[in-house]
C-alpha cells in the first residue's frame, strides 16, 4: 500500500497521483501543505526535511520526496515496459522529454503564468508579466507541437512517464482565462489525455481554493 502526503490541488501531487492512477497502484493519501498544515510538524520534517509536498512511502520502505525521484521509482517498481521501458536508450529518451518538460514547461508555466493569473488578486496582476511569460512558455509549447504532430504522445507513440510530468500542467493551461496560440497538435494531445479516467480523477481537480491566496 503506498501512503502519499500532499494536497489534491498541488500540481506536483496531481503529477504523482495521475501516475498513481494509471499504474493502479492501492493507495492513501493525506491532504498536507497550503492550508493543510502537516508539512511543519516534527513527523512530517523526519521524511521531509524540506517541508513540501509531496512524500510518498512505500510499506517500510522509506519516505520519498521530489517528484520526478517518486515517479522513476514507481515507473521502476511498478509500470510496465511501455510507460517506463527497461531498455537503457529507451528509458533515456522518454527521461529525457520528462525533464524537458519538468523543467521547461512546468517550471515557465506554474509560477509565472498560473499564479499571476489564478493565484494573484485582480487589482494586483500584471498582464505585462503574465504576456511575458507566456511568450517564454510558447517556444516550449512550440517544440511540444513539432514532436506531437508526428507522436501520439511526448515521446513517442505510446503514453509514458514522460507524459505525466508535462500532460499535467494542460488542464490548468487550457482552463485559465489567458491568450493561447492556436497548436492543434498539442490540442489534440490534451484532449486525448482528458478521456483517461486517472487524468480526469486526478488532475482535472477545481483550484478555487487557491485563487487570490499566494501562500
Amino acid at each position: 500500500m503506498l501512503r502519499v502526503w500532499g494536497r489534491k490541488s498541488s500540481s506536483n501531487v496531481q503529477s504523482l497521483m495521475w501516475c498513481i492512477g494509471e499504474l493502479a497502484i492501492a493507495y492513501e493519501r493525506t491532504d498536507a501543505g497550503f492550508i493543510y498544515g502537516v508539512v511543519d510538524t516534527p513527523e512530517y520534517r523526519t521524511m521531509n526535511p524540506n517541508g513540501t509536498v509531496p512524500v510518498l512511502r512505500d510499506g517500510d520502505n522509506p519516505p520519498l520526496w521530489e517528484t520526478g525521484a517518486i515517479l522513476r521509482y514507481l515507473g521502476q517498481r511498478y509500470a510496465t515496459a511501455d510507460f517506463w521501458p527497461a531498455d537503457p536508450g529507451a528509458r533515456a529518451l522518454v527521461d529525457m522529454w520528462a525533464e524537458w518538460a519538468k523543467i521547461n514547461v512546468a517550471m515557465n508555466f506554474t509560477s509565472p503564468v498560473f499564479w499571476r493569473v489564478a493565484r494573484t488578486p485582480a487589482s494586483k496582476t500584471d498582464p505585462a508579466a503574465i504576456e511575458s511569460a507566456l511568450a517564454t512558455l510558447g517556444k516550449y509549447l512550440d517544440m511540444a507541437e513539432v514532436q506531437l504532430t508526428d507522436s501520439a504522445y511526448l515521446a513517442g507513440q505510446k503514453f509514458t512517464l514522460a507524459d505525466i510530468q508535462f500532460g499535467h500542467c494542460l488542464f490548468r493551461y487550457f482552463d485559465i482565462d489567458i491568450q493561447r496560440k492556436s497548436r492543434p497538435a498539442l490540442r489534440r494531445y490534451y484532449d486525448s489525455l482528458t478521456a483517461r479516467p486517472a487524468f480526469q480523477e486526478h488532475v482535472m481537480v477545481s483550484y478555487d481554493e487557491l485563487r487570490d491566496r499566494p501562500g
